[in-house]
C-alpha cells in the first residue's frame, strides 16, 4: 500500500514538472534575444491580431490555451514607428493588413505615428491586403502604395453602435434590478430596466459617434488626398461589393495585385533582387531591440545620465475595482502612486495613461486622492494621456491633472454616479419555490438584501447616497478644471463626449497621443535629456500565477466560446460590483 501511494505521489510530481516545463517552453520563444537590425531593413507592421494598450504579466491561461504572443501592444507599435523614423537602418514600413482589432483612438495614434514616419526624408510606407476591413484600411490609408488583391474587397461603412439589453431576460427570470442614478444621460444602467435606448442615450450616442466618424473620415481623406465627402460616398455605396478595378479607379487603393506581386514591389523599394533577400523586422522585435526608456533618438534630445530626468508613465487600464486580479485595482494603484511619491528623487514628472470605462466610485476617489498627494508632496507636473476611453471613473482619476491629452476619437466624460441592487425575490419565490424568513434587531439590519425589494425609506437613503457621490465627483472636476461646480453640472449629467468635443467644452486641454504628452512635458521642463519609465512593472509574475493557480477560473478551463465567455464575465462583474459606481455604458462600435 505504501509503495502504491508513493508511486501515485511521484506520478503527480512528475506531471507537475512536465506541466511547468511545457509552459516554460511555450513562453521561452517570446524572450529570445534581440534581432539584428541591418542597414536597409524594412519594418513590418502585421495587422492580424488584437492590439492592446500595454503588455501585462504572462497569463498561464493563455499559455495553456496556446495563445501566447497573439496580442500586439500599442506602446510598442507607436514607439517602434517613431524610432524607425529616425533610424537610418530602416528604409520603409510594410503593412500587412489582415484583420486587426483595436480601439478607435488606438488606431488614430498608429495613424499619427505612420504619418510622422512618412514625413521623414527617404522613408516610404507600403500596404497590402487580401481584403481590408475598415480598421485595417484606416491604419493603412497613409501608405504611399496601397495594394489590394484582385479578388479582394475594401469595407468602408461608417460607424454603428449596439447596446445589449437584458430586461427581457431578467423579467423571465423574475429578477428586478433596482436602479439609483444621477444624470439624465447616465445610460450604463439602462440595459437592466429598458429594452432599448432612451431618447437621451440615443442622442448622446449619435452626437459623439458622428463626431468620431468625422475625425476618421477626415484622416482617411487627408491620407488619400480626397475630400471628406468622397469618403462618405465610399461608405454609402457599399464599397465592399465594388470590383477591384472600380476600387482602383475611385482612388481607394493605388495598386491591384497578388501578394507575390506586392512582395516583389517591396523588394524593389528595399533595393533587393527578391523578397526573400529583404530583412523584414517585426514591430515587436524592433521594439525589443531598442531601449524604450531612451528618447535620445530624437535630434533635439541627448542621452540622459543613469536615471536622471525620468518621466514616469503610469498605466491605468481596465475597469476600476476595489478588489480583484484584473483592471485597475484601487489599493494596488494607490500603493503604486505612493511609491512613486516616496521615490521621486529622479522624477521630473508623472503622466497617467488612462484607458478605462470607470467602475467603483470608492476606488476612483482613493486613486484621485493619492494623485493629489503626489502633486502636493513632490511639486512635479502631472499630465494625463487618454486612450480609447477615459470616462466616468476613468475621468474621475484624470480630472486633477495639470494638463489632459486625448485623441479626437477618445470616449470621455460620463460624469455621473449610479447604484444597482438586484432583487431576485421573483426568481426565488415564483420560479424556484424558495422562500426566506429573516430575524433582525433593526428595520434595516439586513440591507442590502437581494431576496426582497428595497423599502421606500431604503430607496430614499440610497438616492441620497448616490447624489452625495455625484456632488463629490462634480466638485473634484470643478476643482481640477478650475471652473465652477454649476458649470460642470451643465456638461455632466452622465453625458458621454468624444475627445474633440470634450476639448471644446473644457474637459480636455490638448489633442494628442501619449507621445505628445511625453514630448510636451519634456519641452515644458526645457529638458535636453530625459528617459521614460513605465509603471506598474510586470516582471516575473507568470510563475507566481502558476504556483497559486491565480487567474485560472472554471470558465477559462472549460474553453467557452467568446460570446459565452463575455456573458459569463458580465454576470461575474454584476455579482461582484460595488453598490455605487461611476462607469460608462458598454457599446459595441463597429
Amino acid at each position: 500500500m505504501l509503495g502504491s501511494m508513493a508511486a501515485i505521489w511521484l506520478t503527480f510530481l512528475l506531471l507537475f514538472v512536465l506541466f511547468i516545463t511545457a509552459i516554460v517552453v511555450s513562453i521561452s520563444p517570446m524572450s529570445k534575444g534581440p534581432v539584428e537590425i541591418e542597414k536597409g531593413s524594412v519594418l513590418c507592421l502585421d495587422l492580424s491580431s488584437p492590439i492592446s494598450e500595454r503588455k501585462g504579466p504572462v497569463s498561464i491561461q493563455d499559455a495553456i490555451a496556446g495563445t501566447l504572443g497573439s496580442t500586439q501592444y500599442l506602446c510598442d507599435i507607436t514607439d517602434a514607428i517613431y524610432r524607425a523614423a529616425h533610424d537610418s537602418r530602416i528604409k520603409g514600413i510594410y503593412i500587412k493588413a489582415d484583420g486587426a482589432a483595436a480601439g478607435i483612438a488606438s488606431m488614430q495614434a498608429i495613424n499619427e505615428a505612420l504619418n510622422y514616419f512618412k514625413s521623414q526624408p527617404d522613408k516610404w510606407i507600403m500596404a497590402y491586403g487580401d481584403s481590408y476591413a475598415q480598421t485595417d484600411y484606416y491604419m493603412s490609408s497613409s501608405a504611399d502604395e496601397l495594394w489590394l488583391n484582385p479578388q479582394g474587397e475594401v469595407d468602408i461603412h461608417g460607424l454603428s453602435g449596439t447596446v445589449l439589453f437584458y430586461k427581457g431576460l431578467l423579467d423571465k427570470l423574475g429578477v428586478n434590478m433596482q436602479i439609483i442614478r444621477v444624470g439624465t444621460f447616465k445610460s450604463a444602467v439602462e440595459p437592466y430596466f429598458l429594452t432599448e435606448m432612451s431618447p437621451a442615450s440615443r442622442l448622446q450616442n449619435e452626437v459623439y459617434m458622428n463626431s468620431i466618424w468625422s475625425s476618421i473620415k477626415d484622416d482617411i481623406a487627408e491620407n488619400r488626398g480626397v475630400k471628406s465627402e468622397t469618403v462618405n460616398q465610399w461608405a454609402d455605396e457599399f464599397s465592399f461589393v465594388l470590383p477591384a478595378d472600380s476600387i482602383l479607379s475611385r482612388g481607394i487603393v493605388t495598386n491591384i495585385g497578388y501578394r507575390h506581386q506586392a512582395e516583389k514591389r517591396i523588394a524593389e523599394l528595399a533595393g533587393k533582387d527578391k523578397y526573400s533577400d529583404v530583412n523584414l523586422v517585426d514591430v515587436n522585435e524592433y521594439a525589443a531591440a531598442q531601449d524604450l526608456t531612451d528618447y535620445s533618438y530624437l535630434p533635439e534630445v541627448k542621452a540622459p545620465k543613469k536615471n536622471k530626468n525620468t518621466i514616469a508613465v503610469l498605466y491605468a487600464v481596465g475597469e476600476i475595482s476595489d478588489i480583484g486580479n484584473e483592471g485597475i485595482i484601487g489599493n494596488e494603484m494607490v500603493d503604486q502612486i505612493f511609491e512613486l511619491t516616496e521615490n521621486s528623487e529622479d522624477l521630473v514628472g508623472l503622466i497617467l495613461r488612462v484607458n478605462s470605462p470607470g467602475g467603483s466610485a470608492f476606488a476612483s476617489e482613493q486613486i484621485w486622492e493619492a494623485l493629489q498627494q503626489f502633486k502636493e508632496k513632490t511639486g512635479l507636473p502631472f499630465y494625463v494621456s487618454m486612450g480609447d476611453v477615459a470616462a466616468s471613473g476613468g475621468y474621475y482619476i484624470s480630472c486633477s491633472a495639470d494638463r489632459i491629452y486625448a485623441q479626437p476619437t477618445t470616449i470621455t466624460g460620463s460624469i455621473g454616479i449610479f447604484g444597482m441592487i438586484p432583487d431576485i425575490q421573483g426568481l426565488m419565490n415564483d420560479h424556484l419555490g424558495v422562500t426566506t424568513s429573516t430575524v433582525q434587531t433593526n428595520p434595516n439590519g439586513d440591507f442590502p438584501n437581494i431576496m426582497r425589494p428595497m423599502t421606500p425609506q431604503q430607496a430614499e437613503k440610497m438616492q441620497e447616497f448616490v447624489e452625495r457621490g455625484y456632488d463629490t465627483f462634480t466638485r473634484r472636476v470643478a476643482d481640477g478644471r478650475h471652473i465652477s461646480q454649476d458649470s460642470v453640472k451643465v456638461i455632466a449629467e452622465g453625458r458621454v463626449w468624444d475627445g474633440a468635443t470634450a476639448k471644446k467644452i473644457g474637459l480636455v486641454d490638448r489633442m494628442g497621443s501619449l507621445r505628445s504628452a511625453i514630448t510636451d512635458m519634456a519641452a515644458d521642463l526645457k529638458l535636453k535629456s530625459y528617459r521614460v519609465e513605465t509603471y506598474p512593472k510586470v516582471e516575473g509574475e507568470w510563475w507566481e500565477s502558476l504556483l497559486t493557480m491565480e487567474g485560472i477560473n472554471a470558465a477559462s478551463m472549460t474553453n467557452l466560446d467568446p460570446e459565452t465567455m463575455r456573458l459569463y464575465q458580465h454576470l461575474e462583474r454584476i455579482k461582484n460590483a460595488p453598490r455605487v459606481q461611476c462607469k460608462v455604458e458598454t457599446i459595441i462600435i463597429k
